[in-house]
């Protein structure tokens, strides 16, 4: 329970990984750098699929499903894509007892394999656009692994289309990188900055990559979903034309866009705390443990916890019921609270003489006393969507506390030691590489929402921290995942 978990203070690093393996949600796996996805992460992850598949298939996207295995030559077609992949791969020599004619690439992004099926799909203007999305696992060979945020094999879903101009692909590279920011404000109460990676931070084989950044309690920050503007990049690798409306030929235009279970990390180092898990409810598979106090008569009380639990469920509310005798009811508070159950309903014989139950809610530890009658699914609710929100204004609130705009390159190295730093940048890969080198911070996007630009005047030109150049804009920097 609680007491197996290091505290943030003590050891942040130590912390999460007590608290991913302590709350049952993935452990180590025998095969190095890879890992087992615990039932209790899992449910998780189904919960961010069926929001995430919803909000796609609602802007006109459909699954499919592709290989896992990808010839070396379709790889070598896209010679960025390979350079920036390359140390990341795993390749399959031998199959069936044989060496193979061509090796094969075990996924680590599907953009070759995908365009190859497209080339053949796709003639005419009449033949676009092509929105499609898959569920899938991937591999990338890490030498230093941490659960759920840099694994081996994670699992994710990557959107692949193809259009006829490039206005309609940028506007579909848009409408994704929104999707995942509503996503993760919206159902993981996680406020992100949305914006453009500079040219040295953007996928291997885009023209340009869309990002959300979040900050995580540490104050570092954590890349949450990506969506890439590539071009004509890969169907010109795949000879992928098609007849346009005024019968002349083009190349097709395509985009990428991705998350993956980092998003499980990110909702843990963004919300938890030293008891263990906090959960928002909407990403809450179990939103309501009733926990009878077996005194007296227990089979009534137990009873009345289970229509407690009918009661609730029948409004919508997932609720279930502890009724074991093993351990003792402080032992399951703290279970429960180290699994991140939104709410706890305390249930004793007294209570129910009262006619009332006690809700402790998991985000702030507060109790209030509800009556136990045909009012209480709806207290519950509101208890419920008063955690989703404070969840969201609490992690935003400490962003813009640890976000720093500094002028000088002595401020920004103080500053970058305690959060998310807003500098003036001369626009050139030397000075970035230069701060990169120095300080093992990056900048992490050029914002490109209204709100975060007005607010702290990121598009006013400037002078440079570290060259002293001239700057068109401020972009933020931050240590990262």
């Amino acid at each position: 329970m609680a007491d197996k978990i290091t505290t943030r203070t003590e050891d942040y690093s130590q912390w999460y990984i007590d608290l991913v393996r302590s709350a049952k949600l993935a452990d180590y796996s025998d095969v190095r750098g890879c890992m087992v996805i615990r039932p209790n992460g899992y449910a998780i992850w189904e919960k961010m699929q069926a929001a995430l598949d919803r909000m796609f298939k609602e802007t006109g996207h459909v699954n499919a499903y592709f290989p896992l295995f990808i010839p070396e030559s379709f790889i070598a077609k896209e010679a960025e894509h390979i350079e920036g992949f390359a140390p990341e791969c795993a390749v399959v020599t031998h199959g069936g007892g044989e060496e193979l004619a061509e090796k094969l690439y075990v996924r680590p992004t599907s953009e070759t394999i995908i365009w190859s099926s497209y080339k053949k799909w796709i003639q005419s203007y009449r033949d676009l656009p092509i929105l499609i999305n898959q569920w899938a696992n991937v591999v990338r060979w890490e030498m230093r692994t941490r659960l759920f945020l840099r694994t081996t094999e994670f699992l994710w879903q990557e959107g692949h289309t193809a259009h006829a101009t490039p206005e309609e692909s940028q506007e579909e590279v848009m409408r994704m990188i929104n999707v995942y920011k509503t996503f993760a404000e919206e159902y993981m109460a996680m406020p992100v900055i949305m914006g453009k990676k500079t040219d040295s931070e953007k996928f291997a084989g885009a023209e340009e990559t869309y990002c959300i950044e979040a900050m995580m309690q540490d104050t570092k920050a954590l890349q949450a979903g990506t969506s890439h503007n590539l071009g004509q990049n890969f169907a010109k690798a795949f000879d992928c034309q098609f007849q346009t409306k005024e019968s002349t030929l083009d190349y097709v235009w395509a985009t990428s866009w991705g998350v993956s279970t980092r998003l499980i990390g990110a909702l843990i180092m963004a919300h938890s705390d030293d008891r263990g898990l906090v959960l928002p409810p909407k990403l809450a598979t179990r939103q309501v443990v009733i926990i009878p106090i077996l005194r007296g008569d227990k089979a009534a009380v137990l009873a009345k916890a289970e229509s407690v639990a009918d009661l609730l469920k029948q409004s919508g509310i997932p609720a279930f019921v502890d009724g074991s005798e093993q351990n003792s009811p402080g032992w399951k508070f703290a279970e429960y609270e180290l699994q991140g159950i939104p709410i706890r309903i305390e249930l004793g014989p007294r209570d129910i003489e009262n006619n009332i139950c006690i809700a402790a809610r998991r985000d702030t530890l507060e109790k209030t006393e509800l009556a136990l009658d045909d009012t209480l699914p709806l207290k519950i609710s509101e208890i419920l969507n008063g955690i989703q929100q404070n969840l969201y204004d609490r992690a935003l609130l400490f962003r813009d506390e640890n976000t720093f705009e500094v002028t000088s390159y002595d401020e920004f190295k103080t500053a970058i030691e305690k959060g998310f730093v807003i500098a003036h940048w001369d626009g050139t890969a030397e000075t970035e590489a230069k701060i990169k080198e120095e300080t093992k911070s990056t900048i992490r996007v050029l914002p490109e929402e209204a709100d975060y630009i007005e607010r702290y005047n990121m598009r006013i030109p400037g002078t440079c921290i570290y060259s002293g150049k001239p700057a068109a804009q401020k972009v933020v920097f931050a240590k990262a995942y």
